[in-house]
Order: C-alpha cells, then structure tokens, then sequence
C-alpha cells in the first residue's frame, strides 16, 4: 500500500523545498511503474490557509490539494521552508503537526521547516539542521537543541531535518530508500539525472 505523504503548503513557500521532495517521489512513482512494482508514495498538498493557491517565494502560483482542517491521516509528513515566520505562529498548525506526529511513521523537515517543527516541539536532544543562513537564529531561540551545520540531513526515524533548499531532495531520496528500497531511490536519482549526497 502506498505511504500517504503530506507536504505543508504555505505563502511564501521556498520553490525547491517544497518542489524537489514532489519531484522526487513522483519520480519514484513512475519509476515504480516501469519496473511493474506497485506505487510507494501518494503525495498530498496540505493548504494551511484553505485548498486554495498560495504564491511561493518568487511569485509561483501553487494550489493545495486540502485544506489543513480537513486533511488526511499521513504516514510521511513534511515541512518545506520559506518565510515561516505567519506559519509558525498559527496554533493550528502546530497542533496538527503534534497530532500528525503520533500517526506519522516521520515528521520532516526542509531548510526553515525545521523552525515549525521546533515551535510545535516536535525537536528534542537529537542533532537537528537548517539552512545555513538559518542556523544562528535556530540555535538562539531553542538552545537546547543540538543545531548540527556539517550534515545534509538527519532521519532519527520518527523525526528528520535538512539543510538547506536543495538539501530536501537528498532527505526525500533518503526516505524513497528508507520506504521503497535502496534500488528504488538509486533508480529514481539516475531518472532524475541527480547525484545523491548521503
């Protein structure tokens, strides 16, 4: 059965944090199709304001699939980064992440979605990461958490984090091995003419 994946989506949304994670288990889907294996993942746009378009950084146009109120169980959940600073201050969001958490198999981050996952307290003692540019401030607004910048991501297995933008598409690649197998995500970064970074 495929994995359900839900992938925050939110004004102001990074591009590529959001794009290359969709790309990569789109990709495996495909992948899974011409070697006649059932579909790994099912992948769904959360919309934290409603089911409507949200404009992405850069002005890209982007519609949700759901709406947050009404959105499905997921087994994968995802936080893209951007500007999260209106994200991160809205206790539906957070309490949902908290509830998603306890049903997900992973709650994932890319880039500054690693800062909603930390207002929502979903990060702990375990090395976390961020963007580059974003690992000052993670670090002084929760300075218990052990705010790693030597790593593209981490996967603690209930929890994972990325660096930066580009980052998300090593951790999402990471997951289709974790969930699909390791031949699936090689064959899906060949596809994809992309050279993993582990």
């Amino acid at each position: 059965m495929a994995r359900r994946v839900g992938i925050l989506l939110f004004d102001d949304v990074e591009v590529l944090d959001l794009c290359g994670p969709f790309e990569v288990f789109s990709v495996a889907n495909r992948v899974a199709d011409q070697q006649d294996r059932a579909r790994p993942f099912e992948v769904v746009l959360i919309g934290v304001a409603g089911s409507g378009p949200v404009t992405a950084r850069g002005g890209m146009r982007i519609a949700a699939d759901v709406a947050l109120a009404e959105a499905p169980d997921t087994d994968v959940v995802l936080v893209p980064g951007g500007v999260v600073d209106e994200v991160e201050a809205r206790p539906e969001v957070l309490s949902w992440l908290r509830r998603a958490r306890s049903r997900a198999e992973v709650v994932a981050s890319v880039c500054t979605g690693a800062i909603v996952l930390a207002a929502a307290g979903l990060l702990d003692h375990r090395p976390v990461t961020t963007h580059w540019d974003d690992l000052a401030d993670l670090r002084a607004r929760w300075p218990h958490l052990d705010v790693r910048d030597d790593e593209r991501f981490f996967d603690h297995g209930d929890v994972a984090t990325s660096a930066g933008i580009s980052a998300g598409i090593d951790l999402a690649l990471h997951l289709v091995g974790r969930f699909g197998g390791e031949d699936l995500a090689n064959a899906t970064a060949r596809r994809m003419d992309y050279a993993r970074h582990s």
